[in-house]
């Protein structure tokens, strides 16, 4: 019985020793990796600490905008992103000198800088019902 313990407390010391020198954790860590995060075209931020929401970022998402109404300071950058299984834009449908963006391939991006103080309603051209709307202040 005893050689038994001692090649159970052997075998248990040589596979603590292996998870050591592994670098084994027996705790889950949870990371992003640029991969997890898809393909996605960007153009540097520069939007206002100040600005009066937490988010210059819309989500295209489930054939719709999220959040699908926003308020940023003039001079702020407004990035939408792509994440549903189709191709959509960013087009303002008020008449108004607002985003306009190419199609967006799931996956990608797309930025307008907002210097003008109003608000600006937006639409997918491909998608009409899918609408937005940005609100810029001072």
């Amino acid at each position: 019985m005893k050689k038994m313990s001692a090649i159970i407390i052997v075998v248990i010391l040589v596979i603590a020793g292996v998870l050591l020198l592994t670098g084994h954790k027996s705790t889950k860590t949870s990371s992003t990796t640029s991969s997890d995060m898809g393909t996605m075209n960007t153009t540097p931020d520069k939007s206002s600490s100040t600005a009066p929401t937490a988010t210059n970022s819309v989500v295209i998402s489930n054939f719709s905008f999220s959040p699908a109404s926003i308020t940023i300071k003039k001079g702020t950058t407004v990035t939408w992103t792509n994440k549903d299984s189709t191709a959509h834009t960013v087009t303002e449908n008020d008449g108004k000198d607002g985003p306009k963006s190419t199609t967006l391939d799931p996956g990608q991006n797309y930025s307008f800088t907002f210097n003008t103080a109003g608000s600006f309603a937006y639409i997918c051209s491909i998608h009409p019902n899918m609408t937005g709307n940005v609100t810029v202040t001072e």
